[in-house]
């Protein structure tokens, strides 16, 4: 029972996963978007040759990357995903559905370049290893899957949850030394909720037991991970307590989602159903429909995983694991197939809340501000949930705050486009002031944001800002369409 959830659970993020970027593909990557996938990996031969690009970013996206393909790409994505989850051949689904992601993944540039991405496709990889070798769909397959396929996907959520806290102690950030994070974090993340603004204001003696919690969740509960049912079930309470925390209170896309989920490999043996354990070790499972993949495939993929994910966990304690030394070089030649990654969110607290306005005019008088679905803009609109769905631009727009326009190049794309009214990064906004007509001239101004006040909130205020400076010049497009100073 559980392995059939399992694996149709994974199949259903991919599901969110690939409609989420499906509505936002022509905006962000498409012929006319803020950063083109053609043109990327056409730089990309060019600078490497092609041989090695294809190799160092492999997509399918290869064989044409214009706004048709990326449909074809997500929709075949969608289909297998969909397949997946009712149970149609459950192995081939979900190899179509990673290759697919893999594919995005490394044709998105900047906008795909959050830890729960390459989460995803771990974690699809592993479910594919518990796959059965089946056609029809079953409500449950007979059999339980490889031994390996079960420990290497408990392996996965240490790697994640324990990471997320050692990096919080090992970044010598004082917020969380402090056990003063909270006190910051509901303000001061990418996109807050509504709930965010209430959460902001609880006493700071509750800040501080939610550190506390927090670090105690994620530093000792993934221990328990690999101890007995009992220790499995509390450290699952601990992670999914913990999750829906932080879906209530922010905007993680489908992190929280695909979090939860990786929790179900620890319901084995007994809770969710009536199976007394899992399959060997790497052999087949008796009586089809419901064949396991073969040894010879799971244990050699299962050594390498392992060992990449141990790798990849000692680098991220300072510790890296060395005496292995055909693996290095194995890991290399992996790393653009995201096998396993490094995971750790959070480690430094950000402190302050700097956001990006971006304004258009006609004249350089009078000056229109954008707006945009979910991050914050006008002090008096509410933040919302975004449920489940990932605003790449809004995201990327935060991250631009902090580093600056000159660390942040694609501003210069997206002001380029907002200039030429391109539809399709309009349609990644909330308001265009223009109303499709492309503005003459156009700025963005950095203003430092906080929490209104819970009287000025009944009063239908979110914000408070102060303008701290100028993020970019007066930009307008030259004769020849590239973006330019005033």
């Amino acid at each position: 029972m559980v392995r059939a959830f399992y694996i149709r659970s994974v199949a259903a993020v991919y599901v969110i996963a690939f409609v989420s970027f499906w509505r936002q593909a022509h905006g962000l990557i498409g012929e006319r978007g803020i950063l083109p996938a053609a043109s990327y990996l056409q730089s990309a031969a060019e600078q490497l040759g092609t041989l090695d690009a294809v190799l160092r970013l492999p997509t399918l996206l290869w064989l044409g990357a214009g706004d048709q393909a990326l449909h074809l790409l997500c929709i075949t994505g969608v289909t297998s995903a969909f397949l997946g989850v009712i149970g149609w051949a459950p192995a081939i689904c979900l190899s179509i559905c990673w290759v697919c992601y893999l594919s995005i993944v490394h044709a998105g540039q900047v906008f795909f370049s959050y830890q729960w991405d390459t989460l995803l496709l771990e974690a699809g990889l592993l479910t594919i290893l518990w796959a059965p070798m089946a056609l029809w769909p079953q409500f449950v397959w007979p059999g339980t899957p490889p031994r390996a396929a079960l420990w290497l996907s408990r392996w996965l959520l240490f790697r994640l949850m324990w990471s997320s806290g050692v990096v919080k102690l090992l970044s010598g950030d004082p917020t969380w030394r402090s056990l003063s994070a909270t006190h910051f974090h509901y303000e001061t993340q990418p996109i807050p909720s509504w709930v965010s603004h209430f959460a902001h204001h609880l006493p700071p003696w509750f800040h501080t037991l939610e550190v506390v919690f927090t670090l105690g969740i994620e530093l000792i509960l993934p221990l328990a991970i690999f101890g007995p049912r009992r220790w499995r079930l509390a450290a699952v309470a601990g992670f999914v307590l913990l999750q829906l925390c932080i879906a209530l209170t922010g905007n993680y896309g489908f992190f929280n989602l695909l979090s939860l989920v990786l929790c179900l490999p620890l319901l084995t043996s007994g809770w969710w159903s009536q199976e007394p354990g899992v399959g060997p070790l790497v052999g087949p499972v008796v009586g089809p429909p419901g064949r396991n993949l073969p040894a010879m495939l799971v244990l050699p993929v299962a050594l390498v995983l392992f060992l990449s994910g141990a790798m990849n966990l000692t680098a991220t304690v300072g510790r890296p694991l060395g005496g292995i030394p055909w693996l290095q070089p194995v890991e290399r030649a992996l790393a653009p197939l995201h096998l396993s990654s490094r995971y750790g969110l959070f480690a430094w607290m950000t402190t302050k809340r700097e956001e990006i306005v971006v304004e258009g005019s006609q004249d350089g008088s009078d000056w229109e501000a954008y707006e945009f679905h979910w991050k914050p803009s006008h002090p008096a609109r509410r933040p919302s949930f975004a449920v489940l769905h990932m605003p790449r631009l809004d995201w990327q727009l935060w991250f631009a705050a902090l580093r600056g326009y000159e660390k942040a190049p694609w501003f210069g794309h997206f002001a380029a486009r907002l200039l030429e009214a391109e539809p399709s990064v309009l349609g990644l906004m909330f308001r265009d002031p223009f109303d499709g007509t492309p503005p003459h001239y156009l700025r963005a101004r950095l203003f430092d944001y906080h929490f209104s006040s819970p009287d000025q909130r009944s009063e239908g205020i979110w914000w408070n800002r102060t303008e701290l400076r100028s993020y970019t010049p007066e930009l307008s497009l030259s004769p020849r369409g590239s973006a330019g100073g005033r």
